[in-house]
Order: C-alpha cells, then structure tokens, then sequence
C-alpha cells in the first residue's frame, strides 16, 4: 500500500510503501498496515486502510504506547490521518507507489533516518 509522509522539520512530502503485516519504519514512527480496501470499479474510487503505529526509539525498541490505531481514508485525510509532533501520515492508495516524492533519484527516494541527536539531515 502507498503511504504519504510529511517530514515537518524540513517540510518534505514523500511516498512509501508499505507491505501488509509489516513494519515500516519513518523515524520515530513504525507503521504497520494490517487491512487495506478498495471498493469494487464500478463504485467511487477510494482506499482505506486500517493502520497500528507505535513510537519507537533510535535503536528501534518500543518508547511509547501505541499513538494511532485505526482506519485511514485517502478521499478524506483530514478525518483520520496522524499528526504527530514531527511527522504527518495518511493514506494514498492500496496498490504499488506509482513515485516517490520529490526526489526523482531512486537512492534518494528512501525513507531518510534521523542521525544521533534528533535533528533531521
């Protein structure tokens, strides 16, 4: 399934994918998509997916309680997408990310870590 991040420090928005009943991981975040639905062609489009995520620390062990447990929907991300302190997440659609965001270099297109210390490179 695709993903839209915004990065709020550096104000970047990207694409990810994200495998069903895997953790993906964006920062501090670790997303993991348990259901993903798309209604049938004839009805209107739309994408929606039931997501965990949880706060982890910089060597990946847990550091929070869960932060967001619940349906996303791509025509209306407003209603339920996470907005969290450092990132912001939502849903795009259930099938392969079509791009990534901005960056057009496929080694640039991964989703960057933070280094030591918090700040963003």
């Amino acid at each position: 399934m695709v993903l839209r991040v915004l990065e709020k420090g550096p104000a970047r928005a990207y694409e990810i994918e994200a495998p069903l009943d895997a953790a993906t991981r964006v920062g501090p975040l670790e997303i993991v998509p348990t259901r993903c639905w798309e209604p049938p062609p004839e009805d209107v489009p739309e994408s929606a997916a039931f997501l965990v995520i949880t706060e982890r620390d910089p060597t990946g062990r847990f550091a929070g309680a869960e932060i967001f447990r619940g349906w996303m929907f791509a025509s209306s991300p407003g209603l339920s997408a996470l907005e969290y302190p450092t990132h912001d997440v939502w849903v795009l659609d259930c099938r392969e990310a079509r791009r990534m965001m901005p960056e057009t270099d496929p080694a640039a297109a991964a989703v960057p870590e933070e280094p030591e210390g918090g700040a963003p490179r």
